[in-house]
Parts: structure tokens; C-alpha cells; sequence
């Protein structure tokens, strides 16, 4: 017999020159909203909280030191304030929920995607394994130990940031664990319409190659929010367009209209029989897959500075501070 999970991709402006916890406030009331509308999991946009760092896009690197220094100030520490915020709502609700987030640990800044179960739980948190482009100046590197499908209150999921999706082997990873829904993250008003359509082309092919449904969640800026960051009218273009929330199924069809202004929801409920329709013609990992001619090697090992040998450890091995 199969399941049906009603999913939420959630298209949101992040709240600007707070604590950063005004957006977090934000998610947390989306999610309330959307557990009203019978939601069993609700996806958010790419680095959401505080904010995605747009000003990198559009400054060159030595003009956005004072930006960067005000994104570390206010980037989550997990687990934090924000995470057990996030975490409490996702228990109060029921609602499984994946989260962009800027993380801080120690001396460097993550782009990190947090999934919770409707426990509240933490099922994974895993950092984008590269940094695209302007990216680069602001966050660290990930590593292949985040690359995993989890078991949820909705079935097995797994997720990718942005451009994350356009290396086919970090992808292969994840539907080597079979996953079932695929939660994709964009930051959403940037680079214009191109970045829309190459989004769509994204999600529709991941689905369709992997058999899962695609979440997919952008992010959206006000115009005064796009004014604000701009600081100068010819900066302004490159922070609009870009924005293509929806959700896929696992034969690549669009599952309702995509939102691509404004903020919304774009909610679908996802039949898990699908996936077995789509598997029984073609399944990458199984009847469709060559193992002995094209294999991955994935290292999961945690990625670390340093490697002890003997019984004393020091405390801090792996944590995080602010």
C-alpha cells in the first residue's frame, strides 16, 4: 500500500539588521503555518538563517569585510538557540524540517543544512562540500561524511545545496542510499531568470535520475531588502529573479504551480508509489546500474585538522564555538 507525505517547499524573505533570530522567529511561525495545512515536511531555502550572503555576489572580496564580520555575529551555533528553537516547533508540530543555515564553528563559517525529525530530533547536519564561486570568500569546505540519506517520519531523505547539484557523483551518493525525497536548497533572488531556468532543468532531472521526489526552496528579498544590500541602483539587477520554489515527482512532472515571487508555499502530497513506478522501468542503482564498469568511491570519513594517537584527548576535538 502506499504512503502519502504532504510536503511544503517554503519560498521566505529572511529577516535583515536583527540579532538573527528574527528569522529564525520567521521559520518557526512558517512551520506552524504550514502544519495548519495538514504539512508533514516543510523545506527552507539555502543558508536561510540568518540570511544568505548576498552582498558576497555583488562586493569584491576586500569591500565586505565588515559584512562578513556582521554574518559571523550573528551565524548559528549548533546545537544553539536557533536549532533548539527550530527543533522545539518542528516536536510541537509534528512537521519534519530542512533548514539552510550560516554555521559558525570556532573560526570559520558553514553553509549547513539541518534536518529535523518531528521529534525535534537532529537526523544530519552536513556542510556543502564546496563553495561556489563568490562562495568561497565567505564559507569553509564540507566534507563526505554529510553525504547521507536519513530515515525520517517521512521517509528515507536526502539534500544538496545549490550548486551542489550540478556534481553528478555528490548526487550519485545519495541515490546509492535509495532516497525518497531529495530537499534542494537555492538562496533565490540572484542572478536573474537564467538561474530560475537552470534550477527547473536541476530538480526535474535529479528527480527523474534518481526515482525520488525533489523539494526544492528558494529564497526571496523585498525590494527595500534588495535596495538595502545594493546600497547603489546599479548593484540591484543581479539580486532579483532567480527564484524557483516547487516541488518534483519521480517522473519529473511538476507537482503544481512553481513559486517564483513573492512568498508562499508550494505544497503537494507526494504518493511513494511513484517511486516504485518510475524504479520498475529504470532504478540507476540497481537493475539500470553497471557496477562493474562505473562505481563511486565516497570517503565518509570526517574531515579533521588534526588526528590523535594515545588516551589523552583534549575535550574540544570536534566542537564548536562562537
Amino acid at each position: 500500500m502506499s504512503r502519502i507525505v504532504r510536503a511544503a517547499a517554503i519560498q521566505i524573505s529572511p529577516v535583515l539588521g536583527d540579532d538573527g533570530l528574527g528569522t529564525a522567529r520567521k521559520v518557526c511561525q512558517a512551520i506552524r503555518d504550514a502544519a495548519e495545512k495538514g504539512v508533514n515536511l516543510a523545506v527552507f531555502p539555502e543558508t536561510f538563517v540568518p540570511y544568505y550572503p548576498y552582498f558576497s555576489f555583488i562586493q569584491p572580496a576586500f569591500r565586505f569585510g565588515s559584512e562578513h564580520l556582521e554574518l559571523y555575529e550573528r551565524a548559528v551555533v549548533i546545537p544553539g538557540p536557533v536549532t533548539d528553537m527550530v527543533a522545539e516547533t518542528a516536536r510541537q508540530t509534528g512537521v519534519v524540517v530542512v533548514l539552510g543555515v550560516n554555521e559558525r564553528d570556532f573560526g570559520t563559517l558553514y553553509n549547513t543544512q539541518v534536518i529535523f525529525d518531528a521529534t525535534g530530533e537532529i537526523l544530519l547536519k552536513r556542510r556543502k562540500i564546496t563553495p561556489t564561486y563568490h562562495e568561497r570568500m565567505v564559507w569553509g569546505q564540507g566534507d563526505g561524511a554529510g553525504l547521507k540519506v536519513v530515515d525520517s517520519a517521512v521517509g528515507r531523505i536526502g539534500a544538496l545545496a545549490c550548486w551542489e547539484h550540478y556534481n553528478p557523483l555528490a548526487r550519485y551518493a545519495l541515490m546509492t542510499q535509495h532516497e525518497e525525497i531529495h530537499c534542494a536548497q537555492f538562496p533565490g533572488s540572484l542572478v536573474g531568470q537564467i538561474f530560475a531556468d537552470q534550477m527547473e532543468v536541476t530538480i526535474r532531472h535529479h528527480a527523474l535520475e534518481s526515482g525520488c521526489f525533489v523539494v526544492n526552496a528558494t529564497g526571496w528579498l523585498t525590494e527595500e531588502q534588495v535596495q538595502s544590500i545594493a546600497g547603489n541602483p546599479a548593484l540591484e539587477g543581479p539580486l532579483r529573479g532567480g527564484c524557483f520554489t516547487a516541488i518534483v515527482s519521480p517522473e519529473g512532472k511538476l507537482l503544481g504551480a512553481p513559486l517564483t515571487e513573492g512568498e508562499g508555499m508550494v505544497i503537494a502530497d507526494l504518493d511513494f508509489g511513484l517511486i516504485t513506478k518510475r524504479k520498475r522501468m529504470m532504478d540507476s542503482v540497481g537493475h539500470y546500474a553497471r557496477p562493474e564498469l562505473l562505481s563511486l568511491l565516497h570517503d565518509r570519513r570526517p574531515a579533521s585538522p588534526v588526528h590523535y594517537v594515545g588516551e589523552d584527548t583534549p575535550d574540544t576535538l570536534g566542537g564548536t564555538g562562537a
